[in-house]
């Protein structure tokens, strides 16, 4: 099972949509588990037979193979603390972006450990922390009917963690996954965020990335 830790977010519930269409079995998670279950009841009415539950974050980390950390950069350290060794031995997804706001003009967040990813594998160290997702539209995600024509750059230091985060990106209708190397280049994807941001507020759009020569 994938789990969603602070799935109840846009990007949260968008991954954990387009991960159940692809005949994953999904639990959103949350400080609040009405809140996790409310979520779950929405991303599980946009399209019929869809495996979406919902639950406390402590549930959710438990019962997953594969947790996603999704929530807000200010409740990411506090987040993998709180769940400490419940994550031991488990592939972690950390889809997190560090970013700060000021007049709806998105800028990346320094890290002292270099990025959000890094930040969790040295919190974590008996996970296989990987980097991925950090530049998809959350608002595409949550439409079952729109393709998502992007790449998705995936960071990892262990191969066989990245390797199956690969294949779960080519799982979604669309995407291409694209190796990022080491965990220490996840900061470039993740700040890379902020540019997408501001480019898509500039033209109105939902534009992602590819790379393109390979």
């Amino acid at each position: 099972m994938i789990g969603f830790i602070g799935g109840t977010g846009p990007e949260g519930k968008g991954l954990a949509l387009r991960f159940a269409m692809a005949g994953e079995r999904v639990a959103i998670g949350s400080r609040d588990a009405q809140r996790a279950q409310d979520a779950a009841h929405e991303v599980g009415e946009l399209q019929v037979g869809l495996s979406v539950t919902g639950g406390l974050n402590e549930q959710v980390a438990d019962e997953s193979d594969i947790v996603v950390i999704a929530v807000p950069y200010s409740g990411h350290r506090p987040t993998l603390e709180s769940l400490g060794n419940r994550l031991d031995g488990k592939l972690v997804v950390d889809v997190v972006a560090p970013l700060r706001f000021s007049r709806g003009v998105a800028s990346a967040v320094e890290v002292e450990e270099g990025s959000a990813a890094q930040q969790a594998q040295i919190l974590l160290p008996n996970s296989k922390v990987v980097g991925a997702f950090h530049n998809l539209s959350a608002e595409d995600l949550m439409r079952p009917n729109v393709a998502i024509v992007s790449d998705v750059i995936v960071c990892a230091d262990d191969k066989e963690a990245k390797t199956r985060v690969m294949e779960l990106a080519e799982s979604i209708e669309a995407v291409r996954a694209v190796d990022g190397g080491g965990l220490q280049n996840s900061r470039y994807v993740e700040e890379l965020t902020a540019l997408l941001i501001n480019i898509n507020r500039i033209y109105k759009a939902h534009s992602t990335i590819k790379i393109v020569g390979i």
